[in-house]
């Protein structure tokens, strides 16, 4: 895990705007977006080849959705931290999503403070966690 430069994020969404949003305001804070994505087969094939620490992915989406993505990439990188992302939130989909290893939630519409904190207290989170096992 990245830990001491800028975290390296990865953005996956169907939406074109919706990318530039969140590229947008993650750019504006203290990480690195070193990719995007449209699909969930896209962000599998992105996270094997660009290793990000985080990815910031959308629950619906053509091809594979967001949770099918989620399970894939965390059974071959189980320390990712993903953060997922709806405009159509449901108790089912929040618990299938944290079930499937998902470190936080945001719902659509939302803002640049809303993002970076849940992003912010998933890393950190991580982090401490992370540490903690290195010194044992």
């Amino acid at each position: 895990m990245n830990s001491t430069s800028r975290p390296k994020v990865l953005v996956v969404d169907d939406n074109d705007l919706m990318r530039t949003l969140l590229r947008g305001m993650l750019r504006e804070s203290d990480y690195d977006v070193i990719g995007e994505a449209r699909n969930g087969v896209a962000a599998l094939e992105l996270t094997e080849r660009l290793q990000p620490d985080i990815i910031c992915m959308d629950l619906v989406m053509p091809e594979m959705n967001g949770v099918e993505a989620l399970q894939a990439i965390k059974a071959r990188h189980p320390d990712v931290i993903v953060v997922m992302i709806t405009g159509s939130p449901s108790v089912d989909n929040v618990r299938e999503s944290i079930r499937n290893g998902a470190s936080g939630f945001i719902i659509k519409p939302f803002n640049a403070g809303k993002l970076l904190d849940t992003i912010d207290r998933a890393w950190q989170s991580t982090r401490r966690e992370f540490n903690g096992q290195a010194r044992v």
